[in-house]
């Protein structure tokens, strides 16, 4: 581990006033780490990263108090594959699932047993665990379920799809599941979101004397776009014209199971859900204050992938995606490229900004470093702490990549500053082929595809070697 962290783990030798006998070195606790992950937040979303039609002030907050990441990718552009990569330090071409594959009774395609996850690397370390607001790798009694795959204490939703819905008939507590009764038939009582947020701050106040490891996957903003009267108060009519969503009343079919719910202020919404979102996270850093917990904690902040286009939202108008071109299942960069930021004082200089490349392939070799934990062998992350302490040396990624199984098969790499999209990839008749200088080309708009013919013959040759087959999630249109 580099010399400089120590400084701010471990305090030096005192001595008594006349200087007897030296006391025994006083040791503080390996660092928290908090792990803070939106739903489908854009990379413009936040005012820090350019949103001008509302404030994140506590966000704003976190980036002036540390490090602000230009160049951060998600694992994928969905969210299921996105975690998958985040928990097992592997891209889309290795790691266990690939794509939103569903399982019954409910929740999505588990991690299998063998899988090796953030979480289990910290509980080897000595770290509690705690998940709280979306899993989407396993239900409950599979291999992935979140209690096999190194997590404490699990609060939220399992299953994805049922995350869809901010007043849900349930939610999961480890292996419990807890009947939300004013949620029944047409009543909308109980916001998920508020509950889930409660049992990650009391999971911080019952291990405020141990080290602990918060992943809290908050489910906002993903549609559908709903939240309490004395959130919308604030921005109703600030966002005309309104977009009305027609979508799921109570008695209609699947819903509460999955369709996003009806919303007649479709903007309002989506500000109101935002702003929570940033007052969760200064709820979060309130609790470490509090408690003397926030120099001895990194938290980390970020997204699972770009903005959706589902449930009424329209990330055009709040103009979601900043600079970048692409959304929600896109491997454009508006579909990948996310905020990050990274607060961890007497670490993380204040205010910096980092353009250095990176990937949620590259968290769990990030803290492996930090806890002196063992980095696992033969992922594609790369440690980015060299980055955050802003040190000389950090190691760069030769490449990048990226599959999509969905809409005829997509894929991306990135290699320096070139960017290789190919979409329609199981129609070979259809497939096309795009190339980018990221560098100068930050929207992707100039396809220089015909003008570097060797660039595009070297990335297919990658391409074809990015990947390992996958049974459950065959990359074809089978």
């Amino acid at each position: 581990m580099n010399k400089s962290i120590f400084s701010g783990l471990a305090a030096l030798s005192v001595f008594t006033a006349c200087q007897t006998a030296p006391e025994k070195e006083k040791q503080t606790p390996k660092p928290n780490i908090v792990y803070i992950l939106a739903d489908d937040l854009g990379y413009g979303d936040l005012s820090c990263y350019g949103q001008q039609k509302f404030q994140t002030p506590h966000l704003d907050r976190l980036a002036s108090q540390g490090m602000l990441f230009t160049q951060h990718y998600a694992g994928s552009t969905v969210c299921a594959p996105s975690r998958s990569s985040l928990m097992t330090g592997l891209d889309t071409g290795h790691t266990p699932i690939r794509g939103n594959k569903g399982w019954e009774p409910e929740g999505q395609w588990p991690l299998p047993a063998e899988s090796f996850t953030v979480p289990e690397m910290l509980k080897e370390a000595g770290y509690v665990t705690g998940a709280f607001g979306k899993w989407g790798l396993g239900f409950v009694g599979t291999e992935g379920d979140p209690n096999k795959q190194g997590i404490d204490e699990f609060y939220g939703y399992n299953c994805q799809s049922l995350a869809h819905n901010y007043y849900p008939g349930h939610l999961w507590h480890n292996q419990e599941k807890i009947e939300l009764e004013g949620n029944v038939e047409d009543q909308f009582e109980t916001y998920a979101p508020t509950l889930i947020h409660e049992q990650a701050l009391r999971f911080i106040e019952d291990n405020k004397d141990t080290s602990f490891f918060l992943f809290y996957p908050n489910v906002i903003p993903h549609a559908e776009l709903l939240i309490p009267e004395e959130y919308m108060a604030e921005f109703r009519n600030k966002f005309l014209p309104e977009r009305v969503y027609d979508g799921a009343k109570p008695g209609d079919s699947r819903f509460r199971e999955g369709s996003y719910g009806y919303q007649e202020e479709s903007h309002a919404a989506f500000a109101a859900m935002v702003t929570l979102l940033d007052q969760q996270v200064g709820d979060v850093m309130a609790k470490l204050a509090e408690l003397g917990l926030e120099d001895n904690t990194l938290v980390i902040f970020t997204s699972d992938n770009g903005p959706h286009l589902e449930g009424g939202a329209d990330p055009d108008f709040f103009n979601s995606n900043g600079p970048l071109k692409g959304y929600k299942r896109d491997l454009y960069e508006g579909g990948i490229r996310v905020p990050m930021i990274a607060r961890w004082p007497a670490n993380i200089v204040a205010g910096s900004v980092s353009d250095h490349v990176s990937a949620f392939w590259d968290v769990m070799p990030t803290f492996a470093e930090i806890v002196d934990a063992e980095k696992p062998q033969n992922i594609q992350g790369i440690s980015f702490l060299p980055a955050l302490l802003g040190e000389e040396g950090q190691e760069q990624h030769d490449q990048l990549y990226w599959e999509f199984h969905e809409q005829g098969g997509r894929q991306a790499i990135r290699k320096g500053n070139w960017k290789f999209v190919t979409y329609q990839v199981f129609n070979p008749e259809k497939q096309t082929e795009e190339l980018y200088d990221v560098s100068v080309d930050l929207g992707e708009e100039n396809n220089v595809a015909s003008e570097h013919p060797e660039v595009v013959e070297e990335m297919k040759a990658l391409l074809s070697e990015a990947r390992i087959p996958s049974e459950p999630f065959p990359f074809s249109d089978q």
